[in-house]
């Protein structure tokens, strides 16, 4: 039993650093081939935590070779343009110009109900407010609303929009999140004299945040 959890416990770590190598993708974001391989990954590593007669090395070979795979395919992919269309394919207009293609609905083998649910997801109702709809090779859809539909930006209304600066958490759970100070251009230094301000330690908030311009926000443990 003992072994068992050994062998689960370096398989594991080992897929996590295995997946962290092929680089950061939500299965959403996935391109085809991307897919395959985290499939066909979680397979082989489970043999040997199943069957520990198996020898380790039985399943992390074979990651091994998937990975290196993987990564050559996505620099293929860069360098070129014909290569990444075999493996991931183009990406299909369905609506153009006001007008819904059905011949290319028929060739995505999409429904009426499917296309319009995925348009819900973006908040958008009907399919008279739509200009442009195109369906992606990772399967997602991107939009583009009719002019008299579209939110207008700061811009077309001729407002100056003030420049505001992004909130990056510093703090977290009593500890300074590095990162985080890298993201917002302040030092630990910065975050001591905002706490000392606040008359509170470090080991007591929960959570805080900090900006570019200085502004931040402390929210001390219940």
């Amino acid at each position: 039993m003992l072994i068992s959890v050994i062998r689960t416990v370096i398989l594991y770590v080992f897929i996590i650093v295995a997946l962290r190598l092929m680089g950061k993708r939500q299965i959403s974001d996935m391109q085809p081939s991307e897919l395959v391989v985290t499939m066909v990954i979680s397979d082989i590593a489970s043999l040997p935590m199943q069957n520990t007669s198996q020898p380790l090395l039985s399943g992390v070979v074979p990651v091994l070779i998937l990975i290196a795979l993987e990564i050559a395919m996505s620099v293929l992919m860069m360098k070129s343009r014909f290569f990444r269309k075999i493996i991931c394919g183009s990406p299909v207009v369905l609506i153009d110009d006001g007008k819904l293609l059905q011949n290319q609905m028929k060739r995505l083998r999409l429904t009426t109900a499917e296309l319009c649910a995925q348009l819900r997801s973006q908040n958008i109702f009907s399919l008279d407010d739509v200009q442009y709809c195109v369906v992606e090779t990772n399967g997602t859809i991107s939009v583009l609303e009719k002019p008299q539909k579209r939110t207008p930006s700061a811009e077309e209304l001729g407002i100056k929009a003030a420049d505001s600066k992004p909130d990056s958490i510093v703090v977290s759970d009593g500890k300074i999140v590095e990162s985080g100070l890298s993201l917002c251009g302040h030092k630990r230094s910065d975050v001591f004299k905002i706490l000392k301000k606040n008359k509170t330690a470090l080991g007591k908030v929960f959570i805080m945040t900090l900006n570019a311009d200085g502004k931040y926000k402390v929210i001390e443990k219940e």
